[in-house]
């Protein structure tokens, strides 16, 4: 970089710059400056998603749904003349079939990784291949073999079954130059691997009654959900390196070479017990972070899974970057960049050294809005390059440096490991199969007081023979080496060893353990129970004598799992002691707490932010549903008084306000409870629970009835665009705009500041990410692009003709399929033996042509609604001349 940035009048001031919409939106620490260099979008080049930088400094990107480009960029600070030249990789020619006509195919791309190393391009593909792109979901390696500067020479390394927005994802070099480490979505099946980190025996182990999302989504998907591996440049050895996540974009190593990911939550789950913000996650090898479906997640307490390095809250988390090349002051050299595509949000993260892991805390980097980030790397200039887009919005590429770069280009001293890190790392060799010394140098560390420690003591016992160790277990004494030792042999040992793994942690005194280690030994024996059945007669009877002492609890988190363990084994007296708990239980506030908790979103966003400060204002109790499910799968031990406290806690559960999934969560626990009472009590039970209330659409009051005066017309985009961005908003009026969106029928499927249906995406978020062009495009245009969340199937009958609607679940029997978006809990059974084949529909649910009823300024005032999030307060209205519903 020039000693002088180009603008200034002097090397101690800073460079003036014209004005620029697209970086003048952005919030940056003092400091910085951001340049924006390309809008792919201008060109017709799509929406980038993926990044890498070749070995000649050279920019290489993917479009989400087309082809690469390879990008020459001008230096920091060159003057406007200077462009960035671009060229496609990605493209091809064929003939049309039938025809003599040429036309311009994708031969590569619809990648959502990308990484050039060993002289080669690897590609992340995401897509089902098709007559627009043939290849399909997998990673590829392209080389250039007669040097000529193209890629010539394409190797599929391994298909992938998945693909959409949880498919395969990133790919990055590993620290010492020599392999590479990949992550998929929960939607990606893990493909068959030489080896396993974590040894492949995945179950639920949850004793919690299973309920999948009532929406459907990843009903079907088994352990271990999303996962990272590592391979070699050929692709020949694949190693099945952590797993347990939902949908983790990407994965990034810190300057001691320990690896990180940032994964999502389910938005629909807010408010419900198992719900897990986004957050970071030291992926260590062997571990398990505890994802599994609807409600079979997992509390990080578990010792059989590992606990986030940081909760950063609600969000859509994309990219993941070390600092350690920037150009940057020592403290973002030495930050984790986090990338949230929902909120626009660049989070510094600053880990410190705990243990075997790290603790964090973390601030705002960049922001802007709207900012829908995708991808981001440090480029060989030390600057930070950012994307925005994905889902076909409006794209750009950003770049972000220091004014002082020059002054932060020393490397910085080499991380130095704690006692405890050196450790794990030693215990992790031997989670890479059977090793002489494993049993040796796992034993005694299974009682060690760090948590991550235990972990990998665990997982290299379990890569090794039971025979070699079971009897060694089964001698200890000291609490910790006990429960993880039976912890072990419930994973790998033979289910007649339950009543002995039982009998031996029941030895443990439970009074005078701390409170993580009483939830770790009751953890162990839910383990056992899960995988080697429910015990029976002296077996049950000496479980629940262990247990029942200690319950209730004077914690949520110990009630959560005595009270599951408990009723399942038919203790006496657990559904009384549950309900009683159920109807007085207050919820922890620690156990929301992340970097930006719920509160501070409202201010920081707020068009998404006055839906959270209604979910606040009337929030789930969490604890009390998590009883409440718990005893959903009760059969014994009721009677009226305490069935009368039960269910009538449903109808007042109807009136909380929850994520899109909470109401289905509720209804489906009740319907399950209400299965298991004698069947001439039923019709009592069903109305005192709220059925009434389900019948009538749930928490959701119907629209004000106020209709279009129009006149209308058939909307096109490009005139709607126009005709909004004349007339502008400073005359729009609210209660006209929440009528137009009751009346066009967006309210039946969609939510917007939390009222509406629950059919299609919440609302209240798109004036932070999209243009009115984006928003305009996707009511006129619906089927241009349909989220994996909300996309229909169809499904081919034997007998002829088909059924289409949302796949809200399967067993091995049957499909379970919602018709109608306007009542989306009213589920169509399908017998499997009568579908001869299912495809996914390229025709979204959404109707075409709901807005052309509306006026202009009807649209107007429905635009202005949508931007601003349902918020009557919001700054779009504080110019407005228009105070009634005309």
């Amino acid at each position: 970089m020039a000693a002088c940035l180009a603008g200034a009048s002097s090397c101690n001031e800073r460079p003036v710059r014209p004005s620029d919409p697209k970086t003048d939106k952005l919030k940056l620490p003092d400091g910085f400056v951001a340049e924006h260099l390309f809008s792919p979008s201008d060109s017709g080049r799509g929406s980038w998603v993926a990044m890498t930088f070749d070995d000649k400094n050279r920019l290489i990107v993917s479009d989400q749904f087309g082809a690469l480009y390879r990008l020459k960029l001008p230096p920091i600070g060159a003057d406007s003349t200077q462009k960035v030249s671009i060229e496609p990789l990605g493209l091809g020619k064929d003939t049309i079939p039938g025809t003599d006509s040429v036309r311009t195919k994708v031969t590569m791309g619809f990648a959502q990784g990308l990484l050039y190393a060993f002289n080669s391009l690897y590609v992340m593909v995401n897509h089902n291949g098709n007559k627009e792109f043939e290849k399909g979901s997998g990673l590829y390696r392209l080389q250039d073999t007669d040097g000529d500067d193209q890629f010539d020479k394409i190797t599929l390394l391994k298909a992938m079954e998945g693909s959409g927005e949880h498919g395969p994802h990133s790919i990055i070099l590993a620290p010492d130059g020599k392999s590479i480490y990949l992550i998929a979505g929960n939607h990606t099946l893990a493909p068959e691997m030489d080896a396993y980190m974590l040894p492949k025996n995945w179950q639920e182990d949850n004793l919690l009654p299973r309920m999948v999302d009532p929406n459907g989504h990843a009903a079907h998907v088994k352990p271990p959900g999303g996962w990272i591996a590592n391979i070699d440049p050929e692709g020949k050895h694949w190693e099945f390196v952590s797993g347990g996540y939902r949908n983790p974009f990407d994965i990034a190593f810190n300057d001691a070479g320990d690896l990180f990911t940032y994964d999502s939550d389910m938005e629909w789950d807010f408010g419900l017990p198992w719900y897990r913000p986004t957050r970071i996650c030291h992926a260590t090898g062997g571990s398990d972070f505890g994802w599994r479906t609807g409600t079979m997640k997992w509390s990080a307490t578990y010792p059989d899974n590992l606990p986030p390095v940081i909760n950063i809250g609600q969000g859509s988390p994309t990219n993941l970057l070390y600092g350690g090349k920037a150009h940057f002051p020592e403290k973002y050299r030495k930050s984790m960049f986090a990338f949230d595509w929902s909120f626009g949000i660049v989070y510094a993260l600053q880990l410190e050294p705990d243990g075997a892991s790290y603790k964090a805390t973390g601030e705002e980097f960049i922001s802007g809005s709207p900012l829908p980030l995708t991808d981001g790397v440090i480029g060989p200039d030390g600057a930070l390059y950012f994307l925005t887009g994905g889902r076909r919005l409006e794209s750009d590429l950003y770049r972000v440096y220091h004014e002082k770069a020059d002054e932060y280009t020393k490397p910085l001293p080499g991380a130095t490991l704690t006692a405890e890190n050196t450790l794990r790392r030693q215990l992790e060799q031997y989670h890479h199969g059977p090793n002489p010394a494993a049993v040796a140098a796992a034993l005694p560390q299974l009682k060690h007081p760090d948590r991550f420690v235990r972990y990998a003591a665990r997982i290299a016992l379990e890569h090794q023979p039971v025979e070699n160790w079971q009897a060694e277990v089964l001698k200890e004494t000291e609490p910790l080496a006990v429960i993880n030792g039976a912890l072990a042999l419930a994973r790998q040992g033979q289910p007649e060893l339950r009543d002995v793994i039982l009998n031996k942690l029941e030895q443990i005194d439970l009074s005078k353990l701390a409170e993580s280690e009483k939830i770790e030994a009751i953890r162990a024996a839910e383990v056992t129970v899960s995988r080697m059945g429910k015990p029976e007669g002296a077996a049950a009877i000496s479980m629940a004598a262990w247990l029942q002492p200690h319950f209730p609890a004077a914690t949520n988190e110990l009630n959560r799992l005595l009270s599951k363990v408990l009723v399942y084994i038919d203790a006496p007296g657990a559904v009384g002691t549950t309900v009683a708990l159920m109807a007085s239980a207050k919820d922890d506030t620690t156990t929301r707490q992340s970097l930006l908790s719920s509160s501070d979103l409202i201010m920081r966003n707020p068009q998404y932010g006055m839906t959270i400060a209604g979910m606040l204002a009337k929030i789930p109790p969490a604890q009390q549903t998590y009883y409440a499910t718990v005893l959903s799968g009760a059969k014994n031990g009721w009677n009226d008084s305490l069935r009368q406290a039960y269910f009538k806690w449903y109808a007042d559960a109807f009136g909380y306000q929850g994520g899109n999934s909470f109401v289905g969560y509720i209804n489906n626990a009740r319907t399950n409870a209400l299965a298991l009472v004698p069947k001439e009590q039923f019709a009592q039970w069903n109305a005192l629970s709220g059925d009434s209330i389900v019948k009538g659409g749930g928490k959701y009051t119907a629209a004000s009835g106020v209709q279009p005066k129009g006149p209308g017309r058939n909307w096109k985009v490009e005139e709607a665009v126009k005709m909004v961005d004349s007339i502008g908003f400073a005359a729009s009026n609210f209660e006209q705009g929440k009528a137009m969106f009751d009346a066009t029928l967006c309210s039946k499927c969609h939510t917007v500041a939390g009222q509406g249906g629950v059919a299609g995406p919440d609302l209240t978020q798109l004036g932070t990410r999209f243009s009115n062009k984006d928003i305009l495009e996707s009511i006129i245009d619906p089927n241009k692009t349909i989220s994996d969340q909300y996309g229909a199937t169809v499904f081919y009958l034997k007998e002829g003709g088909s059924i289409m609607g949302r796949l809200t679940n399967e067993d091995d029997e049957q499909y379970f399929v919602s018709q109608n978006p306007f009542s989306p809990h009213d589920i169509r059974k399908v017998p499997k033996k009568s579908v001869t084949k299912t495809r996914v529909s390229e025709v979204s649910p959404m109707l075409p042509g709901m807005i052309n009823r509306l006026s202009p300024q009807e649209l107007v005032d429905l635009m202005a609604f949508l931007k601003s999030g349902g918020n009557a307060k919001d700054t779009i209205y504080s110019v407005n001349s228009r105070s009634a519903i005309r």
